[in-house]
This record gives C-alpha cells, sequence and structure tokens, in this order.
C-alpha cells in the first residue's frame, strides 16, 4: 500500500473572480471550477488534500447586500463572524460540488466534505488595538460616527473615497474543528476548511466560544493547519505562476527555489515582498517549514500539476 501523502492547498479568494466584470456566483462557480480540476490533478497523482480558501471579496458581497437590505427594506444586518460562516458554506457547495464531478469523470472514488471551521484567536491579540482592515462599504462622515457611537465600530477615512469599518486581523491560534479534520482526512475524505481563514472566536471560559468581528489571514490559518496535520506539503495557490525579488522592479528576478533561511532573509530585508499580497504567504510558509514541515509552493491555480513534478513554482524547503 501506497504511503499517504497530505498536502494543505490555500486559494485565495480573489481567484474565484476573474475580473470585475465576472462577480456573480454563476462566475465564481466557473473559476472555482477551474481550480478544482488541478487540484483533482493532485487527488489523481495520490495526494490526500485539505483545501484552505480566501473570502474576502465574498465576505464584502454578504456585507453590502445586509447594509443594503437594512435600508430599504427594514432588515437586519448580518454581524462579521456570520458573513464569515455565510461565506464558507458558499464557497464550500462551489468547490465541494465542482471537484467532486471532477472526480467521478475521472473515476476516482473519493468523497469531499466542506467543514464550517472555527480558528481561535487570543482575545488579547495586540490587533484588536489596531484594527487595520477595511471591511464593508465606504460611509459619508456622519454615518461613520454614528456606527462608532452606537455601535462601537473602529472607522477611518479612506485615502478621500469615503470612510469605512476597519476591524482587527489577529494570529490565529487553534483550529477548533482541528480533530474533525484529521479524523475525514485519516478517512481519505477531500477536505474544505479554514474558509476565509476560518470564524475567529475567542475563548470566553469554562470552554464557551464566541465569535468576534475580526478577519483572519487564509494563508496564516491554512499554514497552522499544514503545521497541526504535520502536513507532507504546504502549496499556496495565488495569481502569480512564481514568486519574484524585487517585483515589479528593474531587476525584478523571478525565484525557482529558496531555502528556509533565505525566505527569512528576504522577507526581513523588506523590499521583496508587498505587505498585503506575498508577505503574508512567505510568513505562512516559513512558520510551517519551522514547525517541521517538508516543502512548501507557490504557483497559480494551472501550473500545480507542473510545480508538482518540479517543473514551475517557487519552491520552498528546509536548509
Amino acid at each position: 500500500m501506497a504511503e499517504k501523502k497530505v498536502a494543505v492547498v490555500a486559494i485565495g479568494g480573489n481567484s474565484l473572480i476573474k475580473d470585475e466584470r465576472h462577480k456573480t456566483v454563476e462566475d465564481q462557480y466557473e473559476a472555482a471550477k477551474e481550480t478544482t480540476y488541478h487540484i483533482a490533478d493532485m487527488i489523481e497523482a495520490g495526494w490526500d488534500v485539505a483545501i484552505g480558501h480566501g473570502n474576502g471579496p465574498q465576505v464584502g458581497f454578504v456585507l453590502r447586500r445586509s447594509e443594503i437590505a437594512a435600508k430599504v427594506e427594514g432588515m437586519h444586518e448580518v454581524p462579521l463572524d456570520v458573513c464569515g460562516a455565510d461565506t464558507q458554506g458558499a464557497i464550500g457547495y462551489a468547490l465541494q460540488q465542482t471537484l467532486q464531478n471532477w472526480l467521478y469523470k475521472r473515476g476516482i472514488k473519493k468523497p469531499v466534505a466542506t467543514v464550517i471551521t472555527q480558528v481561535l484567536v487570543d482575545k488579547d491579540d495586540p490587533a484588536f488595538k489596531n484594527p487595520t482592515k477595511p471591511i464593508g462599504s465606504f460611509m459619508d462622515a456622519e454615518e461613520a460616527q454614528r456606527r462608532a457611537r452606537e455601535m462601537g465600530w473602529n472607522v477611518v477615512e479612506d485615502a478621500g473615497r469615503g470612510w469605512r469599518r476597519v476591524v482587527a486581523s489577529p494570529l490565529p491560534k487553534e483550529v477548533v474543528e482541528f480533530e474533525t479534520v484529521k479524523t475525514l482526512i485519516d478517512a481519505g475524505v477531500i477536505v474544505i476548511t479554514v474558509g476565509g481563514g476560518g470564524i475567529p472566536v475567542i475563548d470566553v471560559g469554562d470552554g464557551e466560544y464566541r465569535g468576534v468581528a475580526a478577519v483572519i489571514d487564509k494563508d496564516y490559518a491554512s499554514s497552522l493547519l499544514a503545521r497541526m496535520l504535520k502536513a507532507d506539503l504546504f502549496l499556496i495557490s495565488t495569481a502569480v505562476e512564481k514568486v519574484a525579488l524585487n517585483f515589479g522592479k528593474p531587476n525584478q528576478q523571478w525565484v525557482d527555489r529558496m531555502t528556509l533561511s533565505e525566505a527569512k532573509q528576504y522577507l526581513a530585508e523588506g523590499t521583496h515582498f508587498a505587505k498585503g499580497s506575498m508577505a503574508p504567504k512567505i510568513q505562512a510558509i516559513i512558520w510551517y517549514l519551522e514547525a517541521g514541515g517538508k516543502h512548501a509552493i507557490i504557483t497559480n491555480p494551472e501550473n500545480i500539476g507542473r510545480a508538482l513534478r518540479g517543473e514551475t513554482g517557487t519552491h520552498i524547503v528546509p536548509d
């Protein structure tokens, strides 16, 4: 019997939205279908897979619909943690169904399941004292100040475009449903989990969890899952085929391979990886490798198969 190989694959919420003209549920389903085709390649090659995904744009859509419904129809607004749960279900459904369909066409009998996943954060995480993640719609100053006063929101003026709510982005500490995820993986089930970085919850004591208004980085949560699973591979699927040093500059250089020490050095230099895009991915991989991880890859969905064969992608390995 072949040795079990476990991979955690993190895909971006933006990868489900091709461009400004393709944002509908149907458009996102087609994008999910393209991505899961390549994940099916991994499964066919013998990998057991846990899939994490982003949800930034989708949470924005849920919030926007909620705000419009509240203004026009007097409906209740949806709390941010529930928006996260909504998107875990919707995105999980699209990924789960499209992957099931691809596996069926290939004659692969492997079940796929989505787990609505909570992720524990520290209620004293410094991020709560300095919320920086903008969410939801733009508001005028009067509405922003009213919500700050009545609802306790943190609001900021956003580059002359209006006011927005900002929330904390704390570090993930524990995947609450980890034992469930591991049991499913051990049983050969493909699991979609830690969607959007997981629903952020805090421990209020006596084993009781409570959702909080925050956003967890999906690459950080996927890295935590990879560490807890002791995954053989941590693959981050993103918009580029490879990582570049000095990205977007005249001396830009694509990287095929780097060691853990090199990754830490490049990240510390602060000039190679943008804070809002590649830097969190590199940090997530550093944590995975420092915890004993074996191999990490960054590439785009259409090149997952080639990257697994060593033909492309950026491979980051222990020293």
